[in-house]
């Protein structure tokens, strides 16, 4: 009897997964939570790209992108 287990994706299904409304809500969820640990002055966008959902966190005020630059400060922030 063997012991071996083999997966098998279905990889059509996992590209439909990546590109989901759920997957976006739970980039944007997290992204979120990453640019409230940084404070003010930060924004979220999600968009639906090629293969998948990004979201991204910017510094739109210039004092996030000042804070940003000399602290590190969303750096820190993805860390918890």
């Amino acid at each position: 009897m063997s012991n071996k287990v083999e997966i098998v994706l279905n990889s059509a299904g996992i590209r439909e997964l990546l590109k989901s409304a759920e997957i976006e809500a739970v980039c944007k969820e997290q992204a979120e939570a990453v640019a409230g640990r940084a404070g003010d002055g930060y924004t979220v966008d999600t968009y639906v790209g090629k293969t998948r959902v990004n979201a991204m966190v910017t510094a739109d005020t210039y004092a996030a992108r000042r804070d940003n630059l000399k602290n590190n400060t969303l750096l820190k922030a993805l860390g918890g």
